[in-house]
């Protein structure tokens, strides 16, 4: 039987976490499952979206932990000289450090929802204990596809194209300020190399789409027409949920998302008996 533990870690014994323990130790080997912060919301995620995940892992045997970042939620500051990248390694770092302790688990997989994901992605290019990342709404490019698709049905509506100019015109507006809510995503080379390197390295990766992000992905098709032959690589797959929301507020489609990072998760890092991680 699994017990959650409110904990305080970290180099400064700044963060706070809830790790999902098993009564006993993991064998050697075995895969804990870290869950970061979807951007500024603590450590439960959106409608406690976290909660219910790590709750249904660790009901497979699974070791989990969510925790708050630095500076996030009930977590402090760590008082280091340090970038926003490099702070998200170490907290993650200690994370780990933490659940092998409690758990006995040597082996990670990563999960993140939206800057999540991108978190994730930023630990997982170098840290040598990921096994695996779950990437929800994570990195993606809008293709010659993407555009096919989103404007081809708009062509013969003159409301649409009102909308779309005025956006356009309000965008150019918007342009003479700073939006301090904008998110950039790195090159697409850049993020191909990274996952390349991922994969040669043995790492299983998943990327989930919701519907809630058809400004940048439109369609299944497009993880191929972002990534190319890397997204033949059997490490890595990726589905889109179309008409889910950002958060899966609803609950058909919050458990339509709970089904699929469990099954991958025992496709790809299965419980020893099927109850112990």
């Amino acid at each position: 039987m699994t017990k959650e533990r409110v904990l305080r870690f970290g180099r400064a014994q700044h963060l706070i976490g809830v790790a999902g323990l098993p009564a006993a130790p993991a064998p050697t080997g075995s895969v804990g499952i870290i869950v970061l912060n979807a951007g500024m919301v603590y450590r439960v995620g959106p409608f406690r979206l976290h909660v219910e995940i790590t709750r249904r892992l660790n009901a497979c045997g699974y070791p989990t932990l969510r925790f708050d970042l630095s500076t996030l939620g009930d977590s402090g500051a760590s008082n280091e000289s340090q970038s926003r990248a490099q702070q998200i390694r170490a907290d993650v770092a200690d994370a780990m450090s933490l659940l092998a302790s409690h758990a006995g688990c040597t082996r990670f997989v990563l999960l993140g929802l939206c800057s999540g994901a991108q978190n994730a992605h930023i630990v997982a290019v170098d840290e040598p204990r990921v096994a695996g990342a779950i990437f929800l709404d994570g990195y993606a490019y809008r293709t010659l596809g993407f555009h096919l698709r989103h404007y081809l049905p708009r062509l013969h509506s003159a409301a649409l194209w009102h909308r779309f100019i005025s956006r356009k015109l309000q965008a150019a507006a918007n342009q003479r300020g700073d939006d301090v809510f904008a998110v950039s995503f790195p090159p697409r080379d850049q993020v191909r190399r990274e996952l390349t390197d991922m994969l040669d390295r043995g790492l299983r990766l998943h990327f989930i789409y919701s519907g809630g992000v058809t400004r940048y992905f439109n369609h299944p098709r497009q993880f191929r027409e972002c990534f190319g032959r890397l997204a033949s690589r059997p490490e890595i797959s990726a589905c889109q949920f179309e008409g889910t929301d950002h958060t899966y507020a609803l609950q058909v489609d919050r458990q339509r998302l709970l089904q699929e990072v469990e099954g991958w998760l025992q496709r790809n890092f299965p419980t020893s008996d099927g109850s112990t991680a």
